[in-house]
């Protein structure tokens, strides 16, 4: 696979670590670490949490693979894993835009993205992902001083679609990919999210 490729290439050998871990009511999202693998190991090779998480096709992964990917990700972003009670659930990041389509729309402007996946189905539909999209993006406009944040979805993935909507997001675009998966673009900027924040 092309992309696993560019990641083993262009990846570091260790994550990139920060020691931010921001908590809210009932969701904490601390620092990703080289202990979680085991973790998202699981969560990457669940084909149901897959299904609404990557737009390509299921396949297994192996540590490497997603050591690879991880660690990647981690040279730009800020990489948490969700936890509950103590108990981890998913993981997520805020990153800077790499999508070019994008950064092109919006010269000279800070932009981020953010990917979440709860890998612990039985917490799927309770409102952890929408209280998580809440805590990043507060960080990322208040720490991080972002001027948008966009969130990718696939358009079959409606909790998902919600719990953005939800923390102000909403339609910049929608996107077809080859395969003929749908996406949209979410995005909200700073200066609406503080005129619809009481």
């Amino acid at each position: 696979m092309k992309e696993l490729e560019f990641y083993r290439n262009h990846g570091a050998s260790r994550l990139r670590t920060h020691d931010v871990t921001l908590r809210g009511t009932r969701v904490t999202l601390r620092p990703l670490t080289e202990a979680d693998w085991d973790l998202l190991l699981g969560w990457n090779n669940d084909p149901e949490v897959m299904k609404y998480a990557d737009a390509n096709d299921f396949e297994e992964t192996t540590r490497q693979e997603v050591q690879a990917v991880y660690r990647w990700i981690s040279t730009h972003a800020f990489c948490f894993v969700m936890e509950v009670d103590g108990r981890p659930i998913g993981e997520c990041w805020l990153q800077r835009m790499n999508l070019q389509r994008i950064v092109d729309q919006f010269p000279g402007e800070d932009l981020r993205r953010i990917d979440l996946a709860i890998g612990e189905k039985q917490r799927w539909g309770s409102g952890y992902g929408t209280e998580a999209i809440d805590l990043l993006v507060e960080f990322g406009f208040e720490e991080e001083s972002a001027s948008a944040i966009f969130g990718l979805v696939l358009a079959d993935n409606r909790r998902s679609l919600r719990a953005f909507q939800k923390n102000g997001f909403r339609l910049h675009g929608v996107v077809e990919g080859e395969d003929g998966t749908v996406g949209h673009d979410l995005i909200v900027r700073r200066k609406e999210r503080r005129s619809s924040t009481p």
